[in-house]
């Protein structure tokens, strides 16, 4: 009797257990969705912004075709990324191509004087912060998620309900090398 007794408060003691590290894993994992819809939002506000931007530096550096297809190639496979690793490349890839036109403007001196470009600049700016605190959120929703999918004995529960470690978001190394200008 004392054993089965023992045995049953053993068993519901570990079930107890298992449901807590899952339910904290749950809570993790919707952390870490949640983190990264705040970067899709404002990824979404920065791809809106690019066709403005690429239409008024359009009509200053006609010339300069290659630079502006590479923004709008970059956007449209950024738009078209199906999951969050290949969007994170898609993006990085983005953020090269913009470093890029605004290197380029760099040369125009009346592009850099319209006020239209200096306000869509502007705004691309400040978008470009609010997507680097989306960012560092995301990672640290990320690190605490996979800290946690790593640790014993969380990873057996981890393991057997198929909680899989999630990508950073993080630059490539087109986007800490420094823009290169040839003209």
């Amino acid at each position: 009797m004392w054993v089965v007794l023992v045995f049953l408060v053993v068993a519901v003691f570990l079930i107890a257990w298992g449901v807590a590290i899952y339910n904290r894993l749950v809570a993790l994992s919707v952390g870490v969705e949640t983190a990264w819809s705040n970067v899709d939002v404002q990824l979404k506000k920065r791809h809106d912004l690019v066709p403005n931007l690429v239409e008024t530096v359009k009509g200053y550096a006609a010339h300069e075709r290659k630079t502006l297809e590479a923004v709008v190639q970059a956007r449209n496979a950024a738009l078209a990324a199906p999951d969050p690793q290949q969007r994170i490349q898609a993006e990085n890839m983005l953020t090269g191509a913009l470093r890029q036109l605004f290197a380029l403007a760099e040369a125009y001196p009346d592009l850099k004087a319209n006020q239209n470009f200096l306000a869509l600049q502007q705004e691309l700016s400040n978008i470009e912060q609010e997507i680097a605190g989306a960012r560092t959120f995301y990672n640290a929703a990320v690190r605490d998620y996979n800290t946690r999918t790593r640790l014993f004995p969380d990873v057996l529960i981890a393991n057997f309900f198929g909680f899989r470690a999630r990508p950073f978001f993080e630059a490539d190394e087109r986007e800490k090398a420094p823009v290169k200008v040839q003209f």
